[in-house]
């Protein structure tokens, strides 16, 4: 069976590092309002393991422009330097826009009152590889029904916002499904996400498959907090009973099968949510491979206009 993708999170060992400016091409983009539609390689996650490089031309075979990675550990994308990943997508015509990297407590040292080396590397090599955004897609248990510890790590949010800033990038946060059925003093976590984190700082990614099963609505959200959500992550669910995404009764299918409605949902973000980025990513596949899950997808934003 699939390790689920909170399973992956917790067990991976990441972090990042690097140091260069924002590659000229992507303030061009932001200039003139382009939308971006990429994937997110952990959709194509054993055959990234097996075998990276194939995997990454079949994805740029397809027709995908932009990647973002949920593989780094020990300063390498993939297993490689981050050099050598980086003139791989160059060679291949893909641009790695952001990538998933957990800032756990781990990052900070609160008796220097700085984030670690390891956390600067990770921002460090973020910028060598082209990233605009460094984003956490993680909530450390402990800090769900802490709310000032909850607050004292959405300022290091933050914090982590005005570092990647030095480099010419933004510090992101990416949802799972504790945000919208748990609470602290009446408040979903999310709500306290988005009131404690700067919008200047701190984007963020909003998965619309992940937040249904626990009662998250993605165009309820976005008008609740307009122009909050820079990135999405595109996906469509199914009922389900297989263990492995959210174990919420619902797994992430083609886009377009599902019962989620994404293009209205994708609609609403671009023109209400200030989302630039759609990202797709499909982590189960029914009756598909990977490859071919993430074809289909592509194809379905495109017939969508995106």
């Amino acid at each position: 069976m699939l390790k689920s993708r909170r399973k992956f999170l917790k067990e991976s060992s990441l972090a990042i590092s690097g140091a260069t400016l924002l590659p000229n091409w992507l303030p061009h983009l932001l200039k003139n309002n382009e939308r971006i539609t990429g994937l997110q390689l952990y959709s194509v996650r054993d055959d990234m393991k097996v075998a990276p490089l194939d995997t990454l031309r079949k994805v740029a075979g397809i027709g995908y422009k932009y990647v973002e990675h949920a593989g780094y550990s020990n300063r390498k994308f993939y297993g490689y330097p981050v050099t050598d990943f980086r003139k791989i997508l160059d060679d291949l015509g893909l641009r790695m826009i952001s990538g998933h990297t957990v800032l756990g407590p781990k990052h900070w040292d609160d008796a220097k009152k700085d984030f670690t080396d390891e956390w600067k590397n990770t921002v460090d090599d973020a910028a060598k590889a082209g990233q605009k955004f460094v984003i956490s897609p993680w909530l450390d248990e402990s800090l769900r029904k802490d709310y000032d510890g909850l607050l004292k790590w959405l300022d290091l949010f933050n914090k982590s916002g005005e570092l990647c800033k030095k480099y010419g990038m933004k510090f992101g946060y990416h949802n799972h499904n504790f945000e919208f059925n748990s609470e602290i003093n009446n408040q979903k976590i999310y709500d306290i996400i988005l009131e404690h984190t700067d919008p200047t700082l701190v984007a963020q990614q909003m998965d619309i498959g992940n937040m249904y099963g626990a009662g998250g609505r993605a165009i309820e959200i976005i008008r609740k907090y307009p122009g909050r959500f820079e990135l999405m992550h595109v996906k469509d669910e199914i009922k389900s009973n297989v263990k492995g995404e959210m174990d919420d009764g619902y797994e992430s299918t083609v886009l377009g099968k599902g019962i989620l409605g994404v293009k209205e949902i994708i609609d609403v973000a671009n023109r209400d949510g200030g989302t630039s980025y759609f990202i797709i990513e499909q982590e189960s596949y029914q009756t598909l491979t990977p490859i071919e899950s993430v074809g289909i997808d592509f194809k379905a934003m495109k017939d969508w206009g995106y």
